[in-house]
């Protein structure tokens, strides 16, 4: 007889966050600073718990929701991009890559600690932040955890991390 599998999947009106940023990229490319008005999804696998449930979706999208919330009417900042540099300048951020710089009000931004806020990123930073929530509430990482972003309609990025590859720890 086949195993079931059992997966919780959460994508709400509510999981969106309005944010601004810009990526580097090709070493020497430096987009403009725009928006998105971004979408998260989140699937969950795993055994069902003592009530039957993979994960209860009230408890899912509550977790969910506080983190897009934490990023949504910020600009998002990449704090381990090697292309850019990030100062304190009194109550603002100082940005600058070559001879481009911005200045942001500190408490209008999100330090995130990622490369470069591309969708793919994003969803990671979500997953990663999701997983720790995860593991407290289940006692463990789920077994498989995937996170969508959508940045416009029709165009997103996807992560999933597997905690079967190393016991007790989700990996991306």
């Amino acid at each position: 007889m086949p195993a079931s599998r059992f997966m919780v999947r959460v994508t709400k009106d509510y999981l969106v966050f309005c944010s601004g940023h810009f990526i580097t990229y090709d070493g020497d490319h430096c987009e403009r600073l725009h928006g998105h008005n971004y979408r998260a999804s989140v699937e969950v696998e795993d055994e069902l718990d003592g009530n039957s449930y993979v994960v209860d979706f009230i408890a899912l999208k509550d977790m969910t929701r506080a983190i897009v919330d934490e990023l949504d009417h910020r600009m998002l900042l990449p704090t381990v991009n090697p292309r850019m540099t990030l100062t304190t300048e009194g109550s603002n951020i100082r940005v600058a890559y070559r001879d481009r710089y911005w200045s942001f009000p500190r408490d209008e931004c999100v330090l995130l600690p990622i490369a470069n806020t591309t969708a793919e990123l994003l969803a990671d930073y979500i997953a990663s932040r999701l997983s720790a929530k995860l593991g407290a509430r289940m006692a463990r990482p789920p077994r498989v955890l995937r996170v969508e972003v959508e940045e416009s309609f029709g165009q997103s990025a996807q992560v999933e991390w597997r905690s079967e590859d190393k016991p007790g720890q989700a990996t991306p």
